[in-house]
């Protein structure tokens, strides 16, 4: 079923739009449906389209020479990615997107949102905000891996995933649906530290973790961590 091109509204980029516009970028939009383990584009890729999550979750993810993986960031639900192309014409994807789940996006050819961001400059203010605020997270991350520790990365890393995708439960818990070599790759450390870390943070009594997933029993506790709070 397509979408209802007025929801592209709840794109931070499209929030200014106009109804007219909005229906232009679903006019011009191709679903791409594909299910969890498989890539929207490859890093390196030409970033000849942008994408607009539309269901499911994926994330961005970069490698290094010798393969090791990076998770750069979590895509949610009515967000853009992939965005380069707009920008510069020989563009590549500097990241590949893997989907997390069965996820939907549409795909939109980077060419035309260049165009139109040639009359209407709201698309131009709004994906530099955009870009900026990617940029600051990135900053900051690179700051936690320079001189935090470990765990403080770990806890950072959980209670951003709790903003962006946590599920609260009927008994006030939160859910995390998330695998634990995901989070090693967000906090730049490996498997077997994430592990150990989460079974400590279980014996103390805040979160209950498994294979895919981590229920958080006490958000205070992790933000204590994460911010070196007594």
């Amino acid at each position: 079923m397509p979408i209802d091109p007025l929801n592209l509204r709840r794109v931070s980029v499209f929030q200014n739009a106009t109804d007219d516009d909005l229906r232009l970028f679903a006019k011009n939009g191709i679903e791409r449906s594909i299910e969890e383990g498989e890539y929207f584009f490859f890093q390196g890729d030409p970033a000849i389209y942008f994408y607009v999550l539309i269901s499911g979750r994926a994330k961005l993810m970069q490698a290094n020479p010798s393969g090791q993986q990076v998770n750069l960031r979590t895509i949610s639900e009515w967000q853009m990615f992939g965005a380069l192309g707009a920008v510069s014409e020989e563009a590549t994807y500097p990241a590949s997107a893997q989907a997390l789940e069965h996820s939907t996006a549409l795909a939109i050819k980077s060419a035309f949102l260049k165009e139109m961001m040639n009359t209407r400059p709201y698309l131009s203010f709004d994906l530099m905000k955009l870009m900026t605020d990617y940029i600051q997270e990135m900053q900051e991350r690179y700051r936690e891996l320079a001189t935090e520790k470990v765990e403080r990365r770990i806890a950072r890393a959980v209670l951003r995933l709790t903003a962006q995708m946590g599920i609260k439960t009927a008994d006030g818990n939160i859910e995390l649906a998330f695998t634990r070599q995901d989070m090693a790759e967000m906090s730049g450390t490996t498997l077997y530290t994430v592990s150990r870390v989460l079974s400590e943070w279980e014996k103390r009594g805040l979160v209950e973790s498994g294979r895919e997933r981590v229920l958080i029993r006490n958000p205070h506790g992790l933000v204590q961590i994460a911010e070196e709070l007594d």
